[in-house]
């Protein structure tokens, strides 16, 4: 069934593809074809050697077809991909739950729901065909909400009581981690037999408003009981709310009312007579209902100075309410108030003769200030009572109502049932790491940038809720922000900043969240309703009355009083229990590699890792010790040392208070053979136990709502998917650095998608599915047996986590993907992390193609399967670089047309070949264009999980902070490195950095690292776009926007890109500092110990190191690819004026001279320059003064004697420079071992500089001018960063200058 399945979703993408080439490709190019050829009396402007031109003109005109008919299969593959995605994700129930809005409308379903999909099954009975039908009627049930019996869930139930438990432990995490305030956290908690409240007591979010409006809807009712309960139950929350107010208000007044006055009897009569009237249904014939409006402002009158725990001297309020409330109920809310007094006085002893004033007196008694559950629930009453407005803002940051969103509909989702934690797979974590931060230094907290914006400030802009809620949980603790800094190193705020960055801490954090949750799970699986509730609670339920307003007897206090020891003792030994059940399912293991060495040097990394195991005492972590060792050598007679290397694993013993080692293992050598992760991730392999591993990088996250589904999902290991049971489980991943910057949004936006739908795709139908990086969960013992996690050979394996997968598929292995599970992701947010990043992908994805590998899944794959490999691995690279070889072509072809003089004897008094020629030119834009389709799985993702609206609204919102920029800068990127690697091989780790970007990187670094990947590509697209300019045939200015403005768009964004997202790029006083700086490392002399960001010198060899190291094809396709900068003298020296129109090779030739005078000038130039510019200035300015002259009177010659004009000028830098580009090019092929030894290298390598410097002259000159445009930097800024941002940057500004001017 599966080959069926991607069988027929390649038989759709190629018949679009095949239909859509013939229609919009090839057809219209047919008639414009036969024209060309028939056309004749082709007039040459340049010496032509095959004067067949039409033909010429013809592969002009099909090469950019034929490159986008063998790219386009890309394109369509998106496409459909989306549209199979977003199918699949539909069928998964991805997105139903997509807010708080329709969260609290399913809330009622959710303890069915979570007791169904993650308590466990009785798995020691057979499962039968009934019972799995039975299942997935009871799934089907709750999904599309046919069951109804959360109807009938009660404080009494066991399922309720362990949703409850599980909920408020995930609310308990998240006011941990801040994500919301004390008082969001006293609106989303689920009382846990508070009271003895009959009903089940939902959050206070959702019962918000809910008395008030049934109030409001039966104030003026004139019908029987049954219809007013009929309106009440209309909606669940509001009836649980009426019925929890009433029993809740009960408790109140016997807690502030002794229980031997006369008035404590008296409310009890009361309650008794109302609960009569409605168990007898005549409850609308007893009272009157406008009444309830008054008696409601009473009760919330007395419940809300309660809230303000009053002392004694305030009692009086206490008894003036109570009165208000007496007085209410029995003489303005009864029909007959006679007839109800006499009820009441038959059922307690009435006082006689008191006073109204009286009344109450002596009778109160206000409940202790200490009582933190009292108050608790009490708080919870009157917001209950009191709330207006629905609470559809509850929780108010994003990422908690993310987290509540997904979670809440994964429960909806399909996975298999989960087992008893003692018998679920027990697994491992693994995590490589290796120098990154582990928790930021007060230092880096304080430490400003050139703007005066430090990291905490930073976060502080971009995470306000979670700051707020931080200071509200330290002023608790009592420390105000001040104190904060003083108090244990800062370690508070320094932990609030690491868990928002991307550490090691943060990492750790959530991945003992697996630990947590399986002691949670351990618990409820054996829970009995007493240990759910707990001792507190039960001890609160011994003094309660039961629904009908009986006390119970005080005996049952003392009874449970006097059990309290034996279950507190019972309580302890089942923790102890439920601990070493969680630590024998779960290890977690951190390989340090260099962790060691780190101790030895007192690295501050060190102690804080030894803090990390202090505070998660399962944390385990692996090194790599290495120790020289002295012995006797009995061949030659004397002692020798050697190195010796172990693998360790070690832990903290918060007994000893020490670190101790639990195990060492000797090495045959040194670790790092091979890539240095993968290195990392194998030596530390067996540390790992259990049945499984879930690898995490040290930039990742777990969350504990997402941990308690880890049993679930390792259960997928016992259940076949096709004709197999999975070795490799993927798992969807959330990018969390999104909120960064608009660069981080857009580098999540394109990652989530293919961690979700792509991933998704890849799993079913297609069945291709690699591993592409974590958190995949490994089957440990499948994979110990078949060469391990990691392929770790240098440079073949840079991309070592797809290797997994590779070897996975080879040996008949199956990965699957679940989206009902999701782990946090970091990723890069400055646009030179991200660059770095892309360049480590594609020079990877170059690797691929030359690994063994991909041969034999080559050789082993159908063709179908082998489509879908290759259009989701390095076939998505080829077609990228294809991309933009067509825009090179394209522009090449155009401009051989025009210089050659083809295009305009073809299009001349021929209106319809022209037209027809458009036409066709403008299809292939056409097609490039479509290019844009590519982001078609990005909206479909975005409108399957967020809905249509959202997804339309973000990709304007991305559109309009210059996304297409930031995607096709990306492209270049892909495009440089992935074809640098298939030429010369040699792909190398770039560690990108994991910061935060809130600095400025100086135009120099921004030169060093674009110069050869995007400014020099992108000038030649320029150049080439001017030539066309200069010398091609269009009708109309329109025509040539229409046929160029992409090109023109992929050549600017190539030269602009860096600089419209490199923070305060646009800043003039920075634009100047950055061209200084630029000036001084172009000059710089290198030296022995100089480094790269120092000297060009430097720089221009590290450049140049694929050259030597490349093979002879490497360099001879280099040769012929440096050729194309010929083609620029060839073409435009037959258009100068001073030619005459003379079309003879001898002009050619003689424009060399214009190289050969330039060659010598410069010799000439920077030999005085070398010798006499220090000892003899005044013959080094004669010199220059002579140089000019000259230039200047040949110039004057050419003017007078021949046809020379001013735009000679002009076109002769087109012309010569290009030339003079690619001769350099060619030899630095040729370097080796012809010309480095030679006296010209001096002058290559001076001309190769002076190169550098026009290049970064050109590209600085528009940052220059919109630097000095007044408005821009403040647009750059506001495009970058979010709006608090924006605002706290110029306020950071204004207090650092006045700041400045204080001091002076």
């Amino acid at each position: 069934m599966d080959n069926v399945r991607y069988t027929l979703f390649w038989a759709c993408v190629l018949t679009s593809k095949f239909a859509f080439s013939y229609w919009l490709q090839i057809r219209p190019l047919i008639a414009p074809t036969k024209q060309i050829l028939e056309a004749t009396d082709v007039r040459y402007k340049w010496h032509e050697f095959f004067p067949d031109g039409n033909r010429a003109a013809v592969v002009a005109l099909w090469a950019p077809v034929l490159m986008i008919y063998f790219m386009d299969t890309q394109i369509w593959y998106s496409i459909w991909s989306s549209g199979i995605g977003a199918f699949v994700g539909l069928l998964q129930h991805l997105g139903e739950i997509r807010n708080v809005e329709q969260l609290q409308l399913r809330f009622q379903i959710f303890p069915s729901a979570f007791q169904f999909s993650l308590m466990p099954v009785d798995d020691s009975v057979t499962r039968t065909v009934w019972a799995g039908a039975k299942d997935l009627l009871k799934r089907l049930s709750l999904r599309y909400g046919w069951s109804s019996v959360y109807d009938k869930m009660e404080w009494g139930q066991i399922e309720g009581g362990r949703f409850a438990h599980v909920w408020n432990e995930i609310i308990k995490t998240f006011r941990e981690e801040d994500l919301i305030s004390d008082r969001e956290v006293e609106l989303m908690e689920i009382p846990q037999g508070a009271w003895r409240v009959s009903v089940f007591q939902w959050p206070s979010t959702l019962l918000a408003n809910q008395i008030l409006l049934a109030l409001y809807s039966i104030r003026y009712h004139r019908g029987d009981d049954k219809s007013v309960w009929n309106i009440i139950c209309k909606n669940e929350y509001r009836k649980c709310a009426v019925v929890e107010s009433y029993e809740s208000m009960k408790h109140v007044i016997r807690k502030i009312l002794k229980d031997d006055s006369d008035e404590f009897h008296i409310f009890i009569a009361i309650f008794e007579e109302i609960d009569f009237a409605i168990r007898k249904d005549r409850f609308t014939e007893t009272f009157k209902l406008p009444e309830l409006m008054e008696i409601h402002a009473r009760v919330v009158e007395l419940i809300s100075f309660l809230l303000t725990r009053p002392a004694e001297k305030h009692k009086q309020k206490v008894v003036k309410d109570l009165q208000n409330l007496y007085e209410g109920l029995l003489h303005d809310f009864p029909l007959q108030p006679h007839i109800f007094l006499e009820s009441i006085k038959a059922r307690a002893s009435y006082p006689q003769n008191n006073k109204g004033t009286e009344l109450f007196m002596d009778a109160v008694e206000l409940p202790d200030k200490g009582d933190e559950h009292f108050f608790k629930n009490l708080k919870r009453l009157h917001t209950t009572l009191s709330t207006r407005d629905p609470l559809l803002y509850v929780p108010k940051g994003l990422e908690a109502r993310r987290r509540i969103s997904f979670f809440s509909n994964s429960l909806f989702m399909t996975m298999p049932r989960a087992p008893q934690v003692e018998r679920m797979l027990a697994f491992s974590v693994l995590t490589p790491y290796y120098n990154e931060e582990v928790i930021f230094s007060k230092h880096q907290l304080k430490e400003e940038n050139e703007d005066g914006v430090t990291i905490l400030f930073y976060l502080q802009r971009i995470f306000p809720e979670d700051w707020l809620n931080f200071l509200e949980r330290m002023k608790k603790l009592e420390l105000n922000e001040s104190e904060l800094w003083e108090k244990d190193d800062a370690l508070e705020l320094r932990l609030w900043a690491s868990f928002r960055g991307q550490t090691l801490a943060r990492t750790v954090r959530g991945m003992m969240y697996y630990k947590r949750a399986l002691e949670v799970q351990t618990f409820l699986d054996s829970a009995t309703e007493d240990e759910l509730l707990g001792i507190k609670e039960l001890l609160e339920r011994g003094s309660s009355t039961n629904s009908r307003g009986s006390m119970r007897s005080i005996g049952s206090m003392g009874s449970i009083g006097s059990e309290l020891e034996v279950a507190e003792l019972n309580r302890q030994r089942k923790l102890e229990q439920d601990l070493a059940n969680a630590a024998m399912k779960f290890t977690y293991v951190v390989t340090c590699q260099i962790y060691g060495a780190q101790k030895k040097a007192n690295d501050v990394r060190a102690a804080d890792i030894l803090r990390l195991m202090k505070t998660h005492t399962g944390l385990r972590i692996a090194y790599v010790d290495e120790r020289s060792e002295s012995y006797f050598d009995e061949n030659i007679g004397e002692y020798v040392t050697r190195q010796l290397y172990y693998s360790v694993l070690v832990k903290y013993d918060p007994d000893l208070k020490q670190e101790v080692e639990i195990y060492r293992i000797r090495l045959p050598g040194p670790l790092k053979l091979g890539e240095g992760k993968p290195e990392n991730q194998n030596h530390a392999l067996i540390f790992t136990r259990g049945d499984a591993v879930q690898t995490i990088d040290m930039n990742q996250e777990m969350y504990f709502e997402e941990a308690i589904k880890m049993r679930n999902l390792l259960q997928e290991f016992t259940v076949y998917h096709g004709t197999r049971k999975p070795t490799i489980l993927g798992v969807r991943e959330h990018v969390f650095t999104g909120s960064v910057s608009s660069l981080a949004w857009f580098m999540s936006a394109q990652e989530t998608v293919f961690v979700t739908l792509s991933q998704r795709v890849l799993a079913n139908p297609l069945k291709i599915r690699m591993h592409y990086g974590h958190p995949d969960v490994f089957d440990r013992l499948w994979f110990l047996t078949r060469g391990g996690i990691s392929k770790a050979s240098r440079t073949i394996n840079i991309s070592e986590d797809i290797f997994a997968g590779f070897n996975c598929t080879l040996r008949g292995g199956n990965v699957t993907h679940h989206e009902y599970i999701q782990a946090g992701k970091g990723r890069d947010v400055g646009l030179n992390q991200i660059a770095m990043f892309e360049a480590k992908v594609a020079s990877g994805n170059g690797e691929q193609i030359l690994s063994r590998d991909v041969y034999r899944l080559g050789h082993h794959l159908d063709f179908f399967r082998m489509l879908s490999f290759y259009y989701t691995t390095v076939g998505f690279f080829v077609s990228n670089m294809m991309v933009v070889l067509t825009v090179y072509t394209f522009l090449w072809g155009r401009v051989y047309l025009a210089l050659s003089g083809i295009e305009e004897s073809l299009t001349s008094g021929s209106p319809a070949l022209e037209n027809s020629a458009l036409t066709a030119t403008l299809n292939q834009q056409l097609v490039v264009q479509l290019g844009l389709l590519t982001a078609l799985p990005m909206v479909v993702e975005d409108a399957l999980e967020h809905g249509f609206t959202t997804a339309l609204w973000n990709m304007i919102t991305m559109q309009l902070q210059l996304a297409s920029i930031f995607f096709t800068f990306s492209m270049g990127t892909r495009c440089h490195y992935f074809g640098r690697t298939l030429l010369h091989g040699g792909a190398k780790y770039r560690a990108t950095g994991r910061g935060f970007v809130v600095k400025h990187e100086k135009f120099a670094e921004n030169y060093r690292l674009y110069s050869r990947s995007h400014f020099v590509k992108g000038i030649e697209l320029l150049l080439l776009l001017l030539c066309y300019l200069a010398y091609g045939v269009s009708s109309s200015s329109g025509t040539y926007i229409l046929v160029n403005i992409s090109s023109w768009f992929l050549a600017l964004t190539w030269v602009m890109g860096p600089f419209v997202f490199n923070p305060s790029g646009f800043d003039w006083l920075k634009t100047v500092e950055d061209f200084g700086d630029f000036m001084q490392w172009i000059w710089f002399k290198g030296d022995v110990f100089v480094k790269v960001e120092q000297s060009w010198e430097i720089w221009w060899e590290e450049e140049q190191a694929h050259l030597r190291t490349t093979g002879l094809w490497g360099k001879l396709l280099e040769i012929v690819l440096d050729l194309r900068f010929f083609i620029f003298q060839y073409g435009i020296v037959y258009h100068l004026g001073i030619t005459g129109n003379n079309t003879s090779i001898f002009v050619y030739l003689a424009s060399w001279s214009y190289m050969l005078f330039a060659a010598l000038l410069h010799f000439i130039l920077s030999n005085a320059n070398e010798k006499l510019a220090a000892n003899n200035h005044g013959l080094y300015r004669a010199i220059q003064a002579l140089a000019i002259a000259i230039i200047t009177a040949l110039v004057v010659v050419l003017w007078v004697v021949t046809n020379f004009t001013f735009v000679d000028i002009i076109a002769s830098f087109l012309a010569f420079l290009p030339t003079g580009w690619g001769i350099i090019q060619i030899c630095l092929v040729l370097r080796r071992p012809f010309l480095e030894n030679s006296p010209l290298w001096s002058t290559i390598v001076a001309v190769a500089r002076l190169y550098d410097l026009a290049m970064g002259i050109i590209v600085m000159a528009p940052v220059a001018v919109l630097s000095w445009l007044p408005g821009f930097q403040a647009m750059q800024t506001r495009i970058l960063y979010n709006e608090a941002f924006s605002r706290g940057l110029q306020i950071s500004r204004l207090l650092a200058g006045k700041r400045n001017r204080n001091i002076d």
